[in-house]
C-alpha cells in the first residue's frame, strides 16, 4: 500500500496546512537548524500545538540530532528521521528514538551515497531518501534518487522507504516503480485540492 505524507512547509507552517491534508497517512513536517540548511528551525512547542488526527512525522534536517528527540517526542510526534550527513553516533540517535518508543528513520540527501545508510537500516522502521536538496520546497525532481531506491529495496525488500522531494503524478509513478511504499508531497498536494491531489498520488 502506498502511503502520503503531506510535507506543510510547502504551504505554511500552520493548523490550517495540516488540516487540509487530513486526508493524508501522516503530516511531514521539516524541522531546520540554519546551520545544516538555511531555513529556521521549528520548535518543538510549536509541534506540540499542531492538532492532528494522522501521524506527525518530523523529518531533522539538523545538525546534532540526539539534542532533538526528546523534545519532539514530548511534543507528541510519532515518526522522526534524521540526516546520516549530520550524526557522529547514528546507533546512539537511533536508540534514543528507540527509547522513545518513536518510529525510526535514517535520511539520505542526494550527494551522499547509499553504502553510508545500508549497516545501520536492519536498525530503523524507515528510510528517507532525498529526491532534491534539503532545505527548499518546490524544486526539481532529481532522477539519480530512483537508483538509490533501488539498491535499497533490493538489500531490504521489507523497509519502507520513503522519498522526499518533488513529487507530482509523474514521479511518484517513478519512485513507485523504483520501490517506494512512501511519498512526501508538499507543493503538488497544496496546488489544488489537498485531498483530490492526495488521491491522484495514491
Amino acid at each position: 500500500m502506498i502511503k502520503i505524507s503531506a510535507s506543510i512547509m510547502a504551504n505554511g507552517f500552520s493548523q490550517k496546512s495540516v488540516d487540509l491534508a487530513q486526508s493524508a497517512d501522516s503530516i511531514h513536517i521539516d524541522v531546520m537548524d540554519g546551520k545544516f540548511v538555511e531555513n529556521r528551525i521549528i520548535s518543538a512547542e510549536e509541534v506540540a500545538k499542531l492538532k492532528s488526527n494522522i501521524p506527525k512525522e518530523v523529518h531533522l534536517m539538523v545538525l546534532e540530532p540526539e539534542n532533538y528527540i526528546e523534545d519532539f517526542a514530548k511534543a507528541g510526534v510519532e515518526r522522526i528521521s534524521f540526516h546520516i550527513e549530520t550524526a557522529y553516533n547514528p546507533e546512539k540517535v537511533i536508540s534514543l528514538m528507540e527509547f522513545h518508543e518513536l518510529e525510526t528513520g535514517i535520511a539520505i540527501s542526494p550527494e551522499t551515497d547509499v553504502d553510508d545508510i545500508l549497516k545501520y537500516l536492519d536498525s530503523v522502521d524507515f528510510v528517507v531518501v532525498m529526491s532534491v536538496h534539503p532545505g527548499k520546497s518546490g524544486q526539481v525532481f532529481i532522477e539519480k534518487s530512483l537508483e538509490k531506491i533501488r539498491l535499497i529495496r533490493s538489500s531490504f525488500p521489507l523497509i519502507d522507504i520513503e522519498v522526499d522531494g518533488g513529487i507530482n503524478v509523474k514521479t511518484a509513478k517513478l519512485a513507485i516503480e523504483a520501490g517506494a511504499n512512501i511519498l512526501v508531497s508538499g507543493s503538488f498536494i497544496y496546488s489544488g485540492n489537498p485531498d483530490e491531489n492526495i488521491g491522484e498520488l495514491r
